[in-house]
C-alpha cells in the first residue's frame, strides 16, 4: 500500500470536514442570521432547516471526519452540498454583479460533492471507526 493509499483517505477527510465542521459550529452561535438567510430564500420553517443545517454540519460531519458510518455519512453531506448550491447559489437567478462569485460558489459545492460521492462508493479509508482492527 503506497502512501497516498495509506493516509490520503485520512488527509482527505480531514479537509473536506473542515468545510463543514467549524462552519456549523459557527452557525450555532450566529443561529438568528442562519435563520434570516434561510428565511430570505423563502424556504419553508426556516428555524427547523436552521437545526437541521446545523445537525448536518456538525453531527454527520464529525462522523464523516472520524470515518464513522463514512458512507451514510458522505452520502448526506453531498446531497446536502448539491441542494445547499442550487439553493443559495443559484447564479441563474442573481444579479449580473454577482453571477461569477455564485457560479463559482455553485461549481465548487458540486466538486465538493464529487469528491463526497467518491467516499460514498469507496468508504473512508484505513485510518476510520469503518475499519479498525482491520
Amino acid at each position: 500500500m503506497s502512501i497516498v493509499e495509506k493516509f490520503g483517505p485520512l488527509v482527505g477527510r480531514i479537509l473536506i470536514a473542515s468545510l463543514f465542521v467549524p462552519f456549523g459550529i459557527g452557525k450555532i452561535f450566529g443561529f438568528s442570521g442562519v435563520v434570516s438567510y434561510i428565511a430570505s430564500k423563502n424556504l419553508p420553517l426556516p428555524q427547523v432547516a436552521a437545526a437541521g443545517t446545523i445537525f448536518v454540519e456538525v453531527v454527520v460531519g464529525l462522523a464523516f471526519l472520524v470515518g464513522f458510518k463514512t458512507r451514510y455519512a458522505a452520502l448526506i453531506l453531498a446531497l446536502f452540498t448539491v441542494a445547499a448550491g442550487i439553493i443559495f447559489h443559484n447564479y441563474w437567478a442573481s444579479p449580473e454583479a454577482m453571477v461569477m462569485a455564485q457560479k463559482t460558489n455553485f461549481f465548487k459545492n458540486m466538486a465538493i460533492a464529487g469528491g463526497l460521492l467518491y467516499v460514498a462508493a469507496f468508504g473512508a479509508g484505513p485510518f476510520s471507526v469503518d475499519n479498525r482492527g482491520r
